[in-house]
């Protein structure tokens, strides 16, 4: 069984990550936009079945409004507007912000977990919020970061969505082979019980390397290498908290995966679950002192 996984794992990775690629390098933004909408609302599907409900039309109307909201906030800001003179527009700008401010709510949830839930476990309405808090920011953040500079380069940001993946996804390999050596003291059992302490600051350690590559690549001035490194150190860190969230929301609905769709890897939010605090954070910190 344990084979036929793995090898499930290894034809969903081959098919999606040139996927990936093509989509972030050659679409247009308006199809790129497309895209990432029907990503999320893969994700608000699967967050609706991870907020208890059970009916599928239900989980259909969920899907149906967080790609609407997707599709009236393109609409609503014109490429050419997204960004004026090297301003992120303002509805963009609050949406990063509301995100930011959801991510240090989800923070304490996580923490007092599991005291201090029946607000929000023993309410579907509240739940599926939870959810567009945390798909909408993710679609605003990784368009945010596409569009900008797009008429100096329109592969500039191209290479900053790269630059997040990459600094998560060494983080995540570098909690993991640190963790699984190293790791005694648990983050939140609670909530996730594979997690380490240990395991997380091994994350931040390996994705450091990728954050100092990228600075010499850019040849970012000295007096701001701190900067990226405090930015680069937190997008990390929140991209734990990401999926510690949803681990959480997970154990409250009783399930292992949040769904079925890929193959050897469960659903798209088990994939992206640490990219959806990631991409917003990081965005924010760029908009307000990178850009």
């Amino acid at each position: 069984r344990e084979q036929i996984m793995l090898k499930q794992r290894i034809i969903t990775a081959l098919i999606l990550a040139p996927s990936a690629l093509f989509a972030i390098l050659y679409l247009p933004v308006f199809w790129f936009e497309i895209a990432i909408s029907g990503v999320v609302a893969i994700g608000a599907y699967e967050w609706a079945n991870m907020s208890g409900i059970c009916e599928r039309p239900k989980k259909l109307i969920f899907m149906a409004v967080a790609f609407a909201i997707c599709i009236a906030l393109s609409l609503a800001v014109d490429t050419s507007l997204k960004w004026y003179q090297g301003q992120l527009h303002g509805l963009y700008r609050l949406i990063l912000g509301i995100a930011v401010l959801w991510w240090v709510v989800s923070l304490l949830m996580v923490l007092a977990y599991p005291k201090y839930t029946s607000f929000w476990r023993n309410s579907r309405a509240i739940r599926t919020v939870f959810g567009l808090l945390t798909l909408i920011p993710t679609w605003v953040a990784v368009i945010a970061l596409r569009t900008s500079l797009y008429d100096v380069d329109p592969l500039y940001g191209a290479s900053l969505i790269f630059y997040v993946l990459g600094i998560v996804w060494a983080a995540d390999i570098g909690a993991f082979f640190v963790g699984v050596k190293f790791g005694r003291h648990k983050l939140r059992p609670n909530v996730s019980p594979g997690k380490s302490l240990e395991g997380l600051l091994g994350g931040i350690a390996a994705s450091f390397a990728i954050i100092a590559f990228a600075a010499l690549h850019y040849q970012v001035e000295p007096s701001r290498i701190v900067l990226h490194l405090a930015i680069g150190g937190i997008t990390v860190a929140v991209s734990a908290l990401g999926d510690l969230n949803e681990s959480m929301l997970k154990r409250c609905a009783g399930i292992k995966d949040s769904g079925r769709i890929l193959p050897g890897h469960g659903g798209v939010l088990d994939r992206i679950d640490s990219l959806t605090a990631a991409f917003p954070v990081f965005a924010f910190c760029y908009v307000t002192w990178m850009a």
